[in-house]
């Protein structure tokens, strides 16, 4: 196993778009360990000198290169060596850092769970200063929220045939999931569609409500490390993003209908169980009904999303 370090540079960085063709800006190896950061926020959004919240140089430095994009600032792609379409790629979540000392809340006039609903004729921002040390948020009000930092954004290129997607909407390649639940110490398996697999990440988030129903999280720099490791030919089984925590397995669903992102996040879910104990599919229904919890991810990135969550424990025999 190797460590690496991945800057956000200009050099290292895209705006918002998942492609097959995107150069990849490191290769690593199975096994290996990548240390990655990830810049949150255009210069709009930026807390002004004086304000006792420190924009970090490199940030700056990317958004004066003008990157052309849009949605969000994301850092790779990461090759890894060997990865194929075909296989799965199993992403061990081993620590994440905050970047910053603050972060951002946004509102826009067309856009969240309700769209024209608030009286706000330009994107309203709220600039939420940040303890590194104690992770937590100050709100204006004077609530202080509790930080569990995780990647908003985490995927690999699409199939060749798709072209180029953004990165605004999570698909079978990952991208926005928007899943609170990808905090430290988790596993993401996401299926391979290109050589190399291609690899990116940003979109971070100090914390974040299920819905995510204004259109934004706590955003935030964050810096991620990551353990990738090849399931090889593991997407006849594994066909869409899943996770696990060391207690729990996590299926997930995307669609543009929250019903049948739910059915889809429950398909997944009786899979996964049946893959993990020999119980015939009506059995696994059973089991979701009776233990599983399902929840709305996030209902604003157009594909919205639903995940299940399930107790390994539950799955022991005997």
């Amino acid at each position: 196993m190797t460590d690496h370090t991945l800057a956000a540079t200009p050099q290292t960085v895209h705006w918002g778009r998942f492609w097959s063709d995107l150069p990849p800006v490191m290769h690593v190896a199975p096994g290996d360990r990548v240390t990655i950061e990830t810049f949150s926020g255009r210069q709009e959004v930026l807390p002004a000198e004086g304000s006792g919240m420190t924009v970090a140089p490199a940030h700056r430095d990317i958004l004066a290169a003008d990157i052309k994009g849009q949605a969000h600032l994301l850092t790779g792609p990461v090759a890894i060596g060997g990865a194929m379409p075909g296989d799965v790629l199993k992403v061990e979540i081993a620590r994440i850092e905050l970047g910053a000392d603050w972060g951002f809340n946004a509102v826009r006039p067309a856009s969240g769970t309700l769209p024209g609903e608030f009286p706000v004729s330009q994107s309203t921002v709220t600039l939420i200063p940040i303890d590194r040390e104690a992770r937590t948020g100050k709100l204006p009000w004077g609530a202080t929220l509790p930080l569990a930092p995780f990647f908003g954004v985490m995927g690999v290129a699409p199939p060749r045939e798709w072209g180029e997607l953004t990165s605004i909407q999570p698909r079978l390649h990952g991208g926005n999931m928007d899943l609170k639940l990808l905090t430290e110490g988790t596993t993401l398996y996401l299926p391979i569609h290109t050589e190399g697999a291609l690899f990116s990440c940003g979109d971070g988030h100090g914390c974040q409500g299920d819905g995510e129903v204004c259109i934004t999280a706590l955003e935030t720099s964050l810096t991620g490390t990551f353990r990738f490791d090849l399931l090889k030919g593991a997407g006849e089984r594994i066909d869409l993003p899943r996770a696990e925590t060391p207690t729990e397995l996590i299926s997930m669903g995307f669609h543009a209908s929250l019903d049948t992102a739910l059915q889809i996040a429950l398909r997944q879910m009786i899979a996964m169980i049946r893959e993990r104990v020999e119980i015939s599919e009506t059995e696994a229904y059973q089991l979701c009904s009776l233990a599983a919890d399902f929840a709305i991810t996030q209902s604003v990135n157009q594909e919205k999303g639903v995940h299940g969550r399930l107790r390994k424990a539950l799955l022991q025999t005997g």
